[in-house]
Protein backbone atom coordinates (compact mmCIF):
# COMPACT_ATOMS: atom_id res chain seq x y z
CA UNK A 1 0.00 0.00 0.00
CA UNK A 2 2.90 2.29 0.80
CA UNK A 3 4.38 1.68 -2.61
CA UNK A 4 1.07 2.42 -4.32
CA UNK A 5 0.71 5.62 -2.29
CA UNK A 6 4.12 6.75 -3.28
CA UNK A 7 3.34 5.92 -6.92
CA UNK A 8 0.25 8.10 -6.93
CA UNK A 9 2.06 10.85 -5.12
CA UNK A 10 4.90 10.71 -7.63
CA UNK A 11 2.44 11.17 -10.42
CA UNK A 12 1.30 14.32 -8.73
CA UNK A 13 -2.20 13.10 -8.21
CA UNK A 14 -4.14 13.22 -5.06
CA UNK A 15 -6.07 9.95 -5.12
CA UNK A 16 -7.08 8.31 -1.96
CA UNK A 17 -5.73 4.73 -2.05
CA UNK A 18 -8.55 3.48 0.04
CA UNK A 19 -10.96 4.50 -2.73
CA UNK A 20 -8.82 3.65 -5.74
CA UNK A 21 -8.02 0.12 -4.74
CA UNK A 22 -11.66 -1.06 -4.55
CA UNK A 23 -12.33 0.62 -7.87
CA UNK A 24 -9.44 -1.17 -9.50
CA UNK A 25 -10.58 -4.48 -8.09
CA UNK A 26 -14.04 -3.88 -9.49
CA UNK A 27 -12.64 -3.06 -12.93
CA UNK A 28 -10.53 -6.20 -12.90
CA UNK A 29 -13.59 -8.17 -11.90
CA UNK A 30 -15.61 -6.79 -14.80
CA UNK A 31 -12.76 -7.60 -17.18
CA UNK A 32 -12.58 -11.14 -15.87
CA UNK A 33 -16.33 -11.57 -16.28
CA UNK A 34 -16.04 -10.22 -19.81
CA UNK A 35 -13.41 -12.81 -20.76
CA UNK A 36 -15.40 -15.54 -19.11
CA UNK A 37 -18.43 -14.63 -21.22
CA UNK A 38 -16.33 -14.80 -24.36
CA UNK A 39 -15.15 -18.23 -23.34
CA UNK A 40 -18.80 -19.35 -23.08
CA UNK A 41 -19.59 -18.10 -26.58
CA UNK A 42 -16.69 -19.89 -28.28
CA UNK A 43 -17.49 -23.53 -27.35
CA UNK A 44 -20.95 -23.56 -29.04
CA UNK A 45 -19.30 -22.72 -32.37
CA UNK A 46 -16.89 -25.55 -31.98
CA UNK A 47 -19.73 -27.86 -31.00
CA UNK A 48 -21.68 -26.77 -34.09
CA UNK A 49 -18.74 -27.76 -36.30
CA UNK A 50 -18.60 -31.09 -34.55
CA UNK A 51 -22.35 -31.58 -35.05
CA UNK A 52 -21.88 -31.26 -38.80
CA UNK A 53 -19.23 -33.95 -38.81
CA UNK A 54 -20.70 -36.34 -36.20
CA UNK A 55 -23.97 -37.32 -38.06
CA UNK A 56 -21.93 -39.25 -40.61
CA UNK A 57 -20.94 -41.79 -37.96
CA UNK A 58 -22.21 -40.65 -34.54
CA UNK A 59 -22.08 -44.07 -32.92
CA UNK A 60 -18.63 -45.10 -34.20
CA UNK A 61 -15.91 -44.30 -31.60
CA UNK A 62 -12.93 -44.90 -33.92
CA UNK A 63 -14.18 -42.18 -36.21
CA UNK A 64 -14.25 -39.68 -33.30
CA UNK A 65 -10.64 -40.47 -32.69
CA UNK A 66 -9.89 -39.78 -36.30
CA UNK A 67 -11.67 -36.44 -36.12
CA UNK A 68 -9.56 -35.18 -33.22
CA UNK A 69 -6.48 -34.40 -35.31
CA UNK A 70 -8.63 -32.41 -37.72
CA UNK A 71 -9.36 -29.81 -35.03
CA UNK A 72 -6.61 -27.15 -34.89
CA UNK A 73 -4.70 -27.44 -31.56
CA UNK A 74 -4.26 -23.70 -31.23
CA UNK A 75 -7.98 -23.10 -31.20
CA UNK A 76 -8.53 -25.73 -28.60
CA UNK A 77 -5.90 -24.30 -26.30
CA UNK A 78 -7.11 -20.74 -26.68
CA UNK A 79 -10.80 -21.51 -26.33
CA UNK A 80 -10.51 -23.82 -23.36
CA UNK A 81 -7.53 -23.00 -21.13
CA UNK A 82 -9.52 -23.71 -18.01
CA UNK A 83 -11.45 -26.77 -16.93
CA UNK A 84 -14.88 -25.09 -16.80
CA UNK A 85 -14.91 -24.73 -20.61
CA UNK A 86 -15.45 -28.43 -21.39
CA UNK A 87 -18.06 -28.53 -18.64
CA UNK A 88 -20.08 -25.92 -20.50
CA UNK A 89 -19.56 -27.70 -23.87
CA UNK A 90 -20.49 -31.11 -22.53
CA UNK A 91 -24.28 -30.57 -22.50
CA UNK A 92 -24.30 -29.70 -26.21
CA UNK A 93 -23.83 -33.28 -27.50
CA UNK A 94 -27.03 -34.15 -25.68
CA UNK A 95 -28.90 -32.03 -28.17
CA UNK A 96 -27.20 -33.94 -30.95
CA UNK A 97 -28.28 -37.20 -29.42
CA UNK A 98 -31.81 -35.86 -29.12
CA UNK A 99 -31.74 -35.03 -32.83
CA UNK A 100 -30.63 -38.56 -33.57
CA UNK A 101 -33.55 -39.87 -31.52
CA UNK A 102 -36.01 -37.60 -33.31
CA UNK A 103 -34.65 -38.52 -36.76
CA UNK A 104 -35.79 -42.21 -36.73
CA UNK A 105 -39.54 -41.39 -36.76
CA UNK A 106 -39.40 -40.68 -40.53
CA UNK A 107 -38.51 -44.36 -41.01
CA UNK A 108 -41.94 -45.72 -39.96
CA UNK A 109 -43.70 -43.05 -42.05
CA UNK A 110 -43.02 -44.72 -45.43
CA UNK A 111 -43.94 -48.08 -43.95
CA UNK A 112 -47.73 -47.62 -44.36
CA UNK A 113 -47.26 -46.37 -47.94
CA UNK A 114 -46.82 -49.88 -49.39
CA UNK A 115 -50.03 -50.92 -47.66
CA UNK A 116 -51.90 -48.08 -49.40
CA UNK A 117 -50.60 -48.95 -52.85
CA UNK A 118 -52.68 -52.16 -53.33
CA UNK A 119 -55.81 -50.23 -52.33
CA UNK A 120 -55.62 -48.06 -55.46
CA UNK A 121 -56.16 -50.81 -58.07
CA UNK A 122 -59.13 -52.21 -56.19
CA UNK A 123 -61.66 -50.12 -58.15
CA UNK A 124 -59.99 -51.25 -61.36
CA UNK A 125 -60.46 -54.85 -60.36
CA UNK A 126 -64.07 -54.13 -59.50
CA UNK A 127 -64.57 -52.59 -62.93
CA UNK A 128 -63.00 -55.64 -64.52
CA UNK A 129 -65.27 -57.87 -62.48
CA UNK A 130 -68.27 -55.82 -63.57
CA UNK A 131 -67.10 -56.09 -67.16
CA UNK A 132 -66.80 -59.84 -66.78
CA UNK A 133 -70.26 -59.98 -65.23
CA UNK A 134 -71.69 -57.92 -68.10
CA UNK A 135 -69.97 -60.23 -70.57
CA UNK A 136 -71.41 -63.21 -68.76
CA UNK A 137 -74.85 -61.59 -68.93
CA UNK A 138 -74.37 -61.05 -72.66
CA UNK A 139 -73.29 -64.66 -73.01
CA UNK A 140 -76.38 -65.70 -71.08
CA UNK A 141 -78.57 -63.60 -73.37
CA UNK A 142 -76.88 -65.15 -76.40
CA UNK A 143 -77.48 -68.57 -74.93
CA UNK A 144 -81.13 -67.70 -74.43
CA UNK A 145 -81.35 -66.66 -78.06
CA UNK A 146 -79.85 -69.97 -79.07
CA UNK A 147 -82.44 -71.73 -76.96
CA UNK A 148 -85.11 -69.68 -78.65
CA UNK A 149 -83.71 -70.68 -82.02
CA UNK A 150 -83.85 -74.31 -80.96
CA UNK A 151 -87.45 -73.83 -79.90
CA UNK A 152 -88.12 -72.47 -83.35
CA UNK A 153 -86.98 -75.78 -84.81
CA UNK A 154 -89.13 -77.89 -82.50
CA UNK A 155 -90.85 -80.85 -84.15
CA UNK A 156 -94.34 -80.42 -85.47
CA UNK A 157 -95.59 -82.95 -82.94
CA UNK A 158 -94.41 -80.70 -80.10
CA UNK A 159 -96.14 -77.69 -81.61
CA UNK A 160 -99.32 -79.72 -82.08
CA UNK A 161 -99.27 -80.66 -78.41
CA UNK A 162 -98.81 -77.01 -77.48
CA UNK A 163 -101.61 -75.98 -79.84
CA UNK A 164 -103.92 -78.65 -78.46
CA UNK A 165 -103.22 -77.61 -74.89
CA UNK A 166 -103.69 -73.97 -75.86
CA UNK A 167 -107.13 -74.78 -77.22
CA UNK A 168 -108.05 -76.90 -74.20
CA UNK A 169 -110.44 -74.30 -72.72
CA UNK A 170 -112.25 -73.91 -76.03
CA UNK A 171 -112.37 -77.68 -76.50
CA UNK A 172 -113.78 -78.32 -73.04
CA UNK A 173 -116.35 -75.58 -73.51
CA UNK A 174 -117.61 -77.28 -76.67
CA UNK A 175 -117.16 -81.03 -76.23
CA UNK A 176 -117.97 -81.43 -72.54
CA UNK A 177 -121.12 -79.36 -72.82
CA UNK A 178 -122.23 -81.19 -75.98
CA UNK A 179 -121.67 -84.53 -74.30
CA UNK A 180 -123.79 -83.38 -71.37
CA UNK A 181 -126.61 -82.40 -73.74
CA UNK A 182 -126.70 -85.49 -75.96
CA UNK A 183 -125.71 -88.15 -73.41
CA UNK A 184 -129.10 -87.80 -71.72
CA UNK A 185 -130.80 -89.38 -74.74
CA UNK A 186 -132.99 -86.36 -75.26
CA UNK A 187 -132.67 -85.25 -78.91
CA UNK A 188 -135.19 -82.59 -79.79
CA UNK A 189 -135.33 -78.95 -80.72
CA UNK A 190 -134.42 -77.94 -77.17
CA UNK A 191 -131.28 -80.09 -77.38
CA UNK A 192 -130.29 -78.51 -80.67
CA UNK A 193 -130.97 -75.07 -79.18
CA UNK A 194 -128.46 -75.90 -76.47
CA UNK A 195 -126.13 -77.09 -79.22
CA UNK A 196 -126.29 -73.61 -80.77
CA UNK A 197 -125.79 -71.89 -77.42
CA UNK A 198 -122.62 -73.90 -76.77
CA UNK A 199 -121.09 -72.92 -80.11
CA UNK A 200 -122.05 -69.26 -79.70
CA UNK A 201 -120.37 -69.23 -76.28
CA UNK A 202 -117.16 -70.32 -78.01
CA UNK A 203 -117.48 -67.23 -80.28
CA UNK A 204 -118.31 -68.99 -83.51
CA UNK A 205 -120.99 -66.39 -84.13
CA UNK A 206 -124.75 -66.63 -84.62
CA UNK A 207 -124.82 -67.07 -88.38
CA UNK A 208 -121.96 -69.59 -88.41
CA UNK A 209 -123.56 -71.57 -85.57
CA UNK A 210 -126.92 -71.70 -87.38
CA UNK A 211 -125.25 -73.19 -90.47
CA UNK A 212 -123.39 -75.76 -88.40
CA UNK A 213 -126.61 -76.83 -86.63
CA UNK A 214 -128.41 -77.29 -89.91
CA UNK A 215 -125.67 -79.46 -91.46
CA UNK A 216 -124.95 -81.58 -88.39
CA UNK A 217 -128.62 -82.17 -87.44
CA UNK A 218 -129.55 -83.16 -90.99
CA UNK A 219 -126.66 -85.65 -91.12
CA UNK A 220 -127.58 -87.32 -87.83
CA UNK A 221 -130.28 -89.96 -88.26
CA UNK A 222 -132.74 -90.78 -85.58
CA UNK A 223 -130.85 -93.92 -84.63
CA UNK A 224 -127.49 -92.12 -84.34
CA UNK A 225 -128.75 -89.14 -82.43
CA UNK A 226 -127.60 -90.59 -79.12
CA UNK A 227 -124.12 -91.37 -80.43
CA UNK A 228 -121.97 -88.53 -79.14
CA UNK A 229 -118.94 -89.65 -81.15
CA UNK A 230 -120.97 -89.42 -84.32
CA UNK A 231 -122.07 -85.84 -83.55
CA UNK A 232 -118.52 -84.82 -82.64
CA UNK A 233 -117.14 -86.31 -85.88
CA UNK A 234 -119.72 -84.50 -87.99
CA UNK A 235 -119.08 -81.18 -86.25
CA UNK A 236 -115.32 -81.57 -86.70
CA UNK A 237 -115.76 -82.25 -90.42
CA UNK A 238 -117.93 -79.17 -90.96
CA UNK A 239 -115.51 -76.89 -89.11
CA UNK A 240 -112.59 -78.30 -91.12
CA UNK A 241 -114.40 -77.56 -94.37
CA UNK A 242 -114.89 -73.92 -93.32
CA UNK A 243 -111.27 -73.45 -92.25
CA UNK A 244 -109.86 -75.04 -95.36
CA UNK A 245 -111.53 -72.27 -97.33
CA UNK A 246 -109.29 -69.68 -95.64
CA UNK A 247 -106.11 -71.69 -95.48
CA UNK A 248 -103.54 -69.75 -97.47
CA UNK A 249 -99.72 -69.72 -97.39
CA UNK A 250 -97.81 -66.48 -96.93
CA UNK A 251 -96.98 -64.70 -100.17
CA UNK A 252 -93.89 -66.02 -101.89
CA UNK A 253 -90.91 -63.74 -102.37
CA UNK A 254 -91.48 -63.02 -106.03
CA UNK A 255 -90.40 -59.40 -105.46
CA UNK A 256 -87.36 -58.02 -103.69
CA UNK A 257 -87.94 -56.59 -101.27
CA UNK A 258 -91.23 -58.18 -100.33
CA UNK A 259 -93.24 -55.76 -98.19
CA UNK A 260 -95.47 -56.79 -95.29
CA UNK A 261 -97.72 -54.07 -93.87
CA UNK A 262 -99.05 -54.97 -90.41
CA UNK A 263 -102.10 -53.29 -88.84
CA UNK A 264 -104.25 -53.76 -85.77
CA UNK A 265 -105.63 -51.99 -82.75
CA UNK A 266 -103.50 -51.37 -79.67
CA UNK A 267 -103.04 -54.28 -77.32
CA UNK A 268 -103.63 -57.17 -79.73
CA UNK A 269 -99.97 -58.25 -79.81
CA UNK A 270 -99.04 -56.54 -83.06
CA UNK A 271 -95.45 -55.65 -82.16
CA UNK A 272 -94.77 -59.10 -80.72
CA UNK A 273 -96.19 -60.78 -83.80
CA UNK A 274 -93.94 -58.67 -86.05
CA UNK A 275 -90.91 -59.78 -84.06
CA UNK A 276 -91.91 -63.43 -84.39
CA UNK A 277 -92.55 -63.14 -88.14
CA UNK A 278 -89.17 -61.45 -88.60
CA UNK A 279 -87.54 -64.24 -86.64
CA UNK A 280 -89.09 -66.95 -88.83
CA UNK A 281 -87.73 -65.43 -92.04
CA UNK A 282 -84.37 -64.60 -90.45
CA UNK A 283 -84.01 -68.24 -89.48
CA UNK A 284 -84.70 -69.14 -93.12
CA UNK A 285 -81.72 -67.02 -94.18
CA UNK A 286 -83.65 -63.99 -95.36
CA UNK A 287 -82.40 -60.46 -94.81
CA UNK A 288 -85.17 -58.69 -92.92
CA UNK A 289 -85.80 -55.04 -92.07
CA UNK A 290 -88.36 -53.83 -89.55
CA UNK A 291 -89.68 -50.25 -89.85
CA UNK A 292 -91.40 -48.54 -86.91
CA UNK A 293 -94.08 -46.31 -88.45
CA UNK A 294 -95.95 -46.14 -85.14
CA UNK A 295 -94.37 -42.77 -84.40
CA UNK A 296 -96.99 -41.63 -81.88
CA UNK A 297 -96.04 -44.17 -79.21
CA UNK A 298 -92.37 -44.04 -78.18
CA UNK A 299 -92.79 -47.23 -76.17
CA UNK A 300 -93.93 -49.11 -79.27
CA UNK A 301 -90.86 -47.96 -81.20
CA UNK A 302 -88.51 -49.00 -78.40
CA UNK A 303 -90.21 -52.37 -78.05
CA UNK A 304 -89.94 -53.04 -81.77
CA UNK A 305 -86.26 -52.07 -81.68
CA UNK A 306 -85.65 -54.64 -78.95
CA UNK A 307 -87.36 -57.31 -81.03
CA UNK A 308 -85.32 -56.40 -84.10
CA UNK A 309 -82.08 -56.64 -82.12
CA UNK A 310 -83.17 -59.90 -80.60
CA UNK A 311 -83.90 -61.64 -83.90
CA UNK A 312 -81.00 -60.01 -85.76
CA UNK A 313 -82.91 -57.92 -88.31
CA UNK A 314 -82.31 -54.38 -89.55
CA UNK A 315 -84.32 -51.65 -87.87
CA UNK A 316 -85.51 -48.27 -89.14
CA UNK A 317 -87.24 -45.72 -86.97
CA UNK A 318 -88.54 -42.19 -87.41
CA UNK A 319 -88.63 -39.29 -85.02
CA UNK A 320 -91.37 -39.20 -82.42
CA UNK A 321 -94.46 -37.57 -83.87
CA UNK A 322 -93.19 -37.78 -87.45
CA UNK A 323 -95.52 -38.57 -90.35
CA UNK A 324 -95.92 -42.40 -90.48
CA UNK A 325 -96.14 -42.24 -94.27
CA UNK A 326 -92.74 -40.50 -94.38
CA UNK A 327 -91.24 -43.31 -92.28
CA UNK A 328 -92.75 -45.88 -94.65
CA UNK A 329 -91.31 -43.97 -97.62
CA UNK A 330 -87.82 -43.98 -96.08
CA UNK A 331 -88.16 -47.66 -95.23
CA UNK A 332 -88.94 -48.64 -98.82
CA UNK A 333 -85.97 -46.63 -100.13
CA UNK A 334 -83.63 -48.04 -97.50
CA UNK A 335 -84.73 -51.64 -98.11
CA UNK A 336 -84.01 -51.30 -101.81
CA UNK A 337 -80.55 -49.78 -101.25
CA UNK A 338 -79.61 -52.41 -98.64
CA UNK A 339 -80.77 -55.35 -100.75
CA UNK A 340 -83.36 -56.42 -98.15
CA UNK A 341 -85.44 -59.56 -98.80
CA UNK A 342 -88.36 -58.66 -96.53
CA UNK A 343 -89.54 -55.30 -95.22
CA UNK A 344 -92.09 -55.38 -92.38
CA UNK A 345 -93.79 -52.05 -91.67
CA UNK A 346 -95.41 -51.63 -88.27
CA UNK A 347 -98.30 -49.17 -88.47
CA UNK A 348 -99.77 -47.21 -85.59
CA UNK A 349 -102.45 -48.94 -83.57
CA UNK A 350 -105.72 -47.74 -85.06
CA UNK A 351 -109.18 -47.82 -83.52
CA UNK A 352 -111.33 -49.08 -86.35
CA UNK A 353 -114.18 -46.76 -85.34
CA UNK A 354 -112.12 -43.59 -85.90
CA UNK A 355 -112.47 -42.42 -89.51
CA UNK A 356 -109.56 -39.96 -89.40
CA UNK A 357 -107.13 -42.58 -88.16
CA UNK A 358 -108.21 -45.07 -90.79
CA UNK A 359 -107.72 -42.40 -93.49
CA UNK A 360 -104.14 -41.94 -92.34
CA UNK A 361 -103.60 -45.70 -92.64
CA UNK A 362 -104.93 -45.58 -96.20
CA UNK A 363 -102.43 -42.81 -97.00
CA UNK A 364 -99.55 -44.91 -95.74
CA UNK A 365 -100.59 -47.79 -97.94
CA UNK A 366 -100.81 -45.52 -100.98
CA UNK A 367 -97.28 -44.22 -100.39
CA UNK A 368 -95.87 -47.75 -100.17
CA UNK A 369 -97.72 -48.81 -103.33
CA UNK A 370 -96.47 -45.73 -105.20
CA UNK A 371 -92.81 -46.22 -104.28
CA UNK A 372 -92.62 -49.95 -104.99
CA UNK A 373 -94.68 -51.72 -107.63
CA UNK A 374 -96.91 -54.45 -106.24
CA UNK A 375 -96.34 -53.42 -102.62
CA UNK A 376 -97.52 -54.15 -100.05
CA UNK A 377 -97.39 -57.83 -100.93
CA UNK A 378 -99.09 -58.79 -97.67
CA UNK A 379 -101.38 -56.61 -95.56
CA UNK A 380 -101.79 -58.45 -92.30
CA UNK A 381 -104.29 -57.69 -89.56
CA UNK A 382 -103.41 -58.84 -86.05
CA UNK A 383 -106.49 -59.91 -84.09
CA UNK A 384 -106.75 -60.89 -80.43
CA UNK A 385 -108.74 -64.13 -80.10
CA UNK A 386 -109.99 -63.09 -76.65
CA UNK A 387 -111.90 -60.07 -78.02
CA UNK A 388 -114.69 -62.26 -79.35
CA UNK A 389 -117.07 -60.96 -81.98
CA UNK A 390 -115.39 -57.55 -81.91
CA UNK A 391 -112.53 -59.23 -83.79
CA UNK A 392 -114.91 -59.94 -86.68
CA UNK A 393 -115.89 -56.26 -86.84
CA UNK A 394 -112.23 -55.20 -86.77
CA UNK A 395 -111.44 -57.51 -89.67
CA UNK A 396 -114.36 -56.18 -91.68
CA UNK A 397 -113.49 -52.47 -91.21
CA UNK A 398 -109.75 -52.86 -91.80
CA UNK A 399 -110.47 -55.06 -94.81
CA UNK A 400 -112.60 -52.36 -96.39
CA UNK A 401 -110.02 -49.63 -95.67
CA UNK A 402 -106.69 -51.17 -96.70
CA UNK A 403 -107.53 -54.51 -98.27
CA UNK A 404 -106.51 -57.08 -95.68
CA UNK A 405 -104.86 -60.12 -97.28
CA UNK A 406 -104.44 -62.18 -94.13
CA UNK A 407 -105.27 -62.54 -90.44
CA UNK A 408 -102.79 -63.12 -87.63
CA UNK A 409 -104.78 -64.59 -84.74
CA UNK A 410 -103.00 -64.23 -81.40
CA UNK A 411 -103.60 -65.39 -77.81
CA UNK A 412 -105.41 -68.57 -78.71
CA UNK A 413 -103.81 -70.22 -75.71
CA UNK A 414 -105.78 -69.94 -72.51
CA UNK A 415 -109.00 -68.63 -74.06
CA UNK A 416 -112.39 -70.33 -74.22
CA UNK A 417 -113.24 -68.29 -77.33
CA UNK A 418 -111.00 -69.97 -79.91
CA UNK A 419 -114.02 -70.45 -82.15
CA UNK A 420 -113.61 -66.85 -83.38
CA UNK A 421 -111.34 -68.13 -86.14
CA UNK A 422 -114.28 -70.12 -87.52
CA UNK A 423 -116.50 -67.02 -87.46
CA UNK A 424 -113.92 -64.88 -89.30
CA UNK A 425 -113.39 -67.58 -91.88
CA UNK A 426 -117.09 -68.24 -92.49
CA UNK A 427 -118.38 -64.66 -92.35
CA UNK A 428 -115.56 -62.73 -94.04
CA UNK A 429 -113.64 -65.37 -95.94
CA UNK A 430 -110.35 -63.66 -95.03
CA UNK A 431 -107.31 -65.94 -95.18
CA UNK A 432 -105.75 -66.85 -91.83
CA UNK A 433 -101.97 -66.65 -92.20
CA UNK A 434 -100.61 -67.13 -88.68
CA UNK A 435 -101.84 -68.27 -85.29
CA UNK A 436 -100.15 -67.64 -81.95
CA UNK A 437 -100.33 -69.98 -78.98
CA UNK A 438 -97.68 -68.57 -76.64
CA UNK A 439 -95.05 -65.94 -75.91
CA UNK A 440 -92.05 -67.79 -77.34
CA UNK A 441 -90.56 -66.97 -80.73
CA UNK A 442 -91.59 -70.38 -82.01
CA UNK A 443 -95.17 -70.05 -80.80
CA UNK A 444 -96.33 -68.20 -83.94
CA UNK A 445 -96.91 -70.61 -86.83
CA UNK A 446 -98.47 -70.57 -90.24
CA UNK A 447 -102.08 -71.61 -90.05
CA UNK A 448 -102.85 -75.24 -90.89
CA UNK A 449 -106.61 -75.92 -91.03
CA UNK A 450 -106.33 -79.67 -90.50
CA UNK A 451 -103.88 -79.34 -87.64
CA UNK A 452 -105.98 -76.66 -85.94
CA UNK A 453 -109.22 -78.66 -86.23
CA UNK A 454 -107.57 -81.83 -84.97
CA UNK A 455 -106.14 -79.98 -81.98
CA UNK A 456 -109.57 -78.50 -81.25
CA UNK A 457 -111.17 -81.95 -81.00
CA UNK A 458 -108.28 -83.92 -79.45
CA UNK A 459 -108.62 -84.83 -75.79
CA UNK A 460 -106.06 -83.64 -73.27
CA UNK A 461 -104.65 -87.14 -72.82
CA UNK A 462 -104.22 -87.60 -76.57
CA UNK A 463 -102.55 -84.19 -76.84
CA UNK A 464 -99.92 -85.13 -74.25
CA UNK A 465 -99.09 -88.33 -76.11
Amino acid sequence: MKEITELFSGLGTHIDPEVAIPVAVAVVGFVAIYFLLRKKELPPEIVAEEQQEQPEAPSDEPEKADQAPDTPPAEVVESAPESPAPQFAAPEPIAVEEKEIVAPPPDPVPAPLPTEVPEEPVPVEEVELEAEESESEEDTAAAEQEVVAEEEEEPEQDFFSKLSLGLSKTRRGILQNLEHVFSSGRVDDAAWDEFEEILIMSDMGVSTTAKLREKVSSAVSAGDSRDMEKIKTLLEKEILDILRGVESPVAEFSAKPAVFMVAGVNGVGKTTSIGKIANRFTQDGKKVMVAAADTFRAAAVEQLGVWAERVGSDFLRGQTGADPSAVAYDAVKASVSRDIDLLIIDTAGRVHTKTGLMDELKKLRRVVARELEGAPHETLLVVDATTGQNAVEQARVFGEAIGITGIVLTKLDGTAKGGIIVAIAEQLGLPVKYIGVGEGLGDLREFDAEQFTKALFTSDKEALH
